[in-house]
């Protein structure tokens, strides 16, 4: 395997409404079973960006806490977005894509399903229509249409995606080398798990302890993780009821919470 290395920052790690939940006693937010003194329960809503080897990046969807989510890691720009599905927790941050137009010159390339990348155009047609220097004012997106299952190369890195039920829609998930993220997932086909196994380290949506009927919950993941095997598995898509230091002290080895903020690395044996 190429000693190569994936980085991955993770953006959010939150539920669709992040954490705390709007709301609260005093008006400042509901933080369910979460320590609102532990700034690692602070949780904003899910997206990533990986870093290639040769320092492309890939964004994994816009959310609607993109700019400061990008401000708080750093990070000025991406070279291309790979959307896993178009609810608004993963889209409605498209318009701050701008300053990537201003940073690179041009349109920014944003991968995903045909469905996906309709419903994004519904909702964002602005977006999409023909973009130069001169139109500063809006974002520039190019639509690159790709199929619910198979390898595509992005950013230079070799991605084999599949489809993964999320309540009533299919979302898309990735695994890229030695590492694979599945947010917004509820059920895992048995040839998504094959693609998944021995993974390195595994990115997966954990919402809460029980059973939800459009995301992941600590059961579930357990199993899967048996059948699959990483190195690393890493909780995403956390709601209000993980608090994160109870999660750090009573989960099994080999397993954790993720948090806003968090870099990491993963092996990239698929580079192109």
């Amino acid at each position: 395997m190429s000693d190569k290395l994936l980085t991955v920052t993770v953006l959010g790690c939150g539920g669709s409404s992040g954490v705390p939940l709007i709301g609260g006693v005093d008006g400042k937010g509901d933080w369910g079973d979460c320590d609102p003194t532990e700034p690692r329960n602070r949780r904003t809503r899910a997206s990533i960006l990986l870093t290639a080897p040769d320092g492309r990046r890939l964004l994994v969807d816009t959310g609607p806490d993109m700019r400061n989510q990008l401000l708080a890691c750093g990070i000025s720009h991406a070279d291309a977005i790979f959307y896993t599905h178009a609810h608004a927790d993963h889209i409605a941050g498209l318009d701050d894509v701008r300053p990537f137009n201003w940073k690179l010159g041009r349109p920014i390339e944003a991968f995903g399903t045909e469905p996906t990348l309709s419903d994004i155009r519904t909702r964002f047609d602005y977006a999409f229509r023909p973009w130069t220097p001169q139109d500063a004012f809006r974002p520039g997106v190019e639509a690159r249409v790709i199929p619910p299952r198979g390898k595509v190369e992005i950013v230079g890195l070799e991605l084999d995606v599949f489809t993964q039920r999320h309540g009533r829609i299919e979302s898309l998930g990735f695994r890229c080398g030695g590492f694979a993220y599945c947010t917004d997932v509820v059920e895992l086909s048995e040839d998504v798990l094959t693609c998944l196994e021995g993974v390195d380290t595994w990115m997966v949506d954990c919402l809460q302890m029980k059973p939800h009927s459009a995301h992941a919950w600590l059961g579930q993941v357990l199993e899967w993780r048996d059948r699959i095997a990483p190195r690393r598995t890493i909780l995403t898509h956390l709601g209000p009821f993980m608090d994160w230091a109870t999660l750090e002290r009573t989960l099994p080895e080999g397993i954790e919470a993720a948090f806003d903020g968090m870099v990491f690395n993963a092996p990239v044996s698929a580079v192109i």
